[in-house]
C-alpha cells in the first residue's frame, strides 16, 4: 500500500518512525459530466483572473483571502515549517477506555506502517502495551494543512489509528428529538423487543452493495445495447396508524423469511413484565412494607430494650413477694408448733 504521510509516533522519549497508509478504500461508481447533445466531456479550465489566460497545475499554488480581499500565498514550505511538534509527529498525549470515544467524532481511518527495522522494537512495544492496557491512545497529528485528533488502536498485529473530529465540531443533537411527550407501552416494547431477537445478529461480510450492483447492470446492458433492467420499485410504505399491528406483523414477516413455518411465525403473547414487587400476603393485620429510616431503628430500638428491662424488674418484683410470703408463712407456723408445745409439758 503506498504511503500518503511519512513521520513518526512520539511515545514519551520514544521516537517511532512510521509511514500513514489509507486503511479504507471507496468502491463507489464515478461518473463524468458531459454534454446530452453529442456526449462530449465537460471539462473545467482554470483562469487567472489578472493576465486573463488559462493556466496550468504547475502554475497554481495556495493562498488566504484576508478580509479586505487581499490574498496572502501560502507555500509548502511555509506549511512544512509550522511551529507546531506535531508537523511530522503523532504526539500521543493520552490513553484512554475506549467507551470514551463518542462515535460522532470518528472521521477517517489509517494503518500505522513502521518504517524500516529499527522501528520494529518500539512499534510492537507500544502495539502489545495497548493489547494489555485494554485502552486506546489519543494523539495530535498534522495532515493536510491542519492540525487533527487521531485515536490509535491494534488491529490485529498493525496498529490503526482513526481520525477524530475535534469537540466543538460535533453538533449537539438540539432540535431533532420528537417535541411532544409520547407514552410508548409495555406491550409494544415487548414486540419491539421480540422483532429484534427475530432479526438477530448479521455477518458484516454478508451484507454488501446492492446499489452499486444494480447500477452495474445498468451500465453493462447499454454498453450492450441491450435494454436495460427494470429496477423493482420499494415498497411504499404507509402511514402507521396501529403501531402494535405493525410490529406483529413486522415480527411475523421477519420469522417467515427466515423459513419458520407459519405457526413459529404467529407472535403469540409474551409474559407480562414485572413492573413492581409483589404485595406481601395478609396474615390477620397487615404488614407494614416501609422501610424505617435509622433515627426510627433507634427509638423501636431503645423502646424495646427498655420494656424488655420493665418486664424483667417486674418478675423480679413478683419473685421477691413470693419469696418473702413464704418466708412469713414459715415463720407463722413455726411459731405456733412451739405454743402447742409448751402448753402439753404444763398440763
Amino acid at each position: 500500500m503506498r504511503s500518503i504521510w511519512n513521520g513518526a509516533i512520539s511515545f514519551g522519549l520514544v521516537s517511532i518512525p512510521i509511514k500513514l497508509v489509507n486503511a479504507t478504500e471507496s468502491h463507489s461508481i464515478s461518473f463524468r459530466q458531459i454534454h446530452t447533445e453529442d456526449g462530449g466531456r465537460i471539462r473545467y479550465r482554470k483562469f487567472c483572473e489578472l493576465e486573463d489566460r488559462e493556466v496550468g497545475n504547475q502554475e497554481i499554488g495556495k493562498g488566504y483571502e484576508d478580509s479586505d480581499g487581499t490574498i496572502i500565498p501560502i507555500t509548502d514550505e511555509d506549511l512544512a515549517r509550522l511551529p507546531i511538534p506535531t508537523a511530522r509527529t503523532i504526539e500521543i498525549v493520552a490513553f484512554v477506555p475506549s467507551d470514551r470515544i463518542d462515535p460522532l467524532q470518528m472521521d477517517s481511518a489509517y494503518y500505522l506502517a513502521a518504517s524500516g527495522a529499527p522501528a520494529a522494537k518500539p512499534y510492537t512495544l507500544l502495539r502489545e502495551a495497548l493489547k494489555r492496557s485494554n485502552k486506546v491512545a489519543i494523539a495530535k497529528f498534522a495532515l493536510r494543512g491542519r492540525e487533527r485528533l487521531g485515536m490509535l488502536r491494534v488491529v490485529g498485529d498493525a496498529i490503526a489509528m482513526h481520525g477524530l473530529l475535534w469537540p466543538d465540531e460535533v453538533r449537539a443533537p438540539e432540535g431533532v428529538t420528537p417535541d411532544t411527550d409520547v407514552t410508548v407501552r409495555d406491550k409494544e416494547l415487548d414486540l419491539a423487543d421480540a422483532l429484534m431477537e427475530t432479526l438477530g445478529e448479521v455477518d458484516l461480510e454478508d451484507l454488501h452493495d446492492e446499489y452499486r450492483e444494480a447500477l452495474e447492470e445498468v451500465i453493462a446492458a447499454k454498453a450492450a445495447g441491450e435494454t436495460p433492467p427494470e429496477l423493482p420499485e420499494p415498497e411504499r410504505g404507509g402511514k402507521v396508524l396501529d403501531l402494535m399491528a405493525a410490529l406483529e406483523n413486522s415480527v411475523r414477516a421477519a420469522r417467515e423469511s427466515r423459513g419458520e413455518s407459519a405457526e413459529e411465525a404467529e407472535v403469540k403473547p409474551l409474559p407480562r413484565r414485572k413492573t413492581s414487587r409483589a404485595a406481601p400476603k395478609e396474615t390477620g393485620a397487615k404488614k407494614s412494607t416501609a422501610k424505617k429510616t435509622p433515627a426510627e431503628k433507634t427509638v423501636s430500638s431503645r423502646k424495646s430494650t427498655s420494656a424488655k428491662k420493665t418486664a424483667a424488674k417486674s418478675a423480679s418484683a413478683k419473685s421477691s413477694g413470693t419469696k418473702s410470703t413464704a418466708k412469713k408463712s414459715t415463720v407463722k407456723k413455726t411459731s405456733a408448733t412451739k405454743k402447742t408445745a409448751s402448753r402439753k409439758r404444763s398440763a
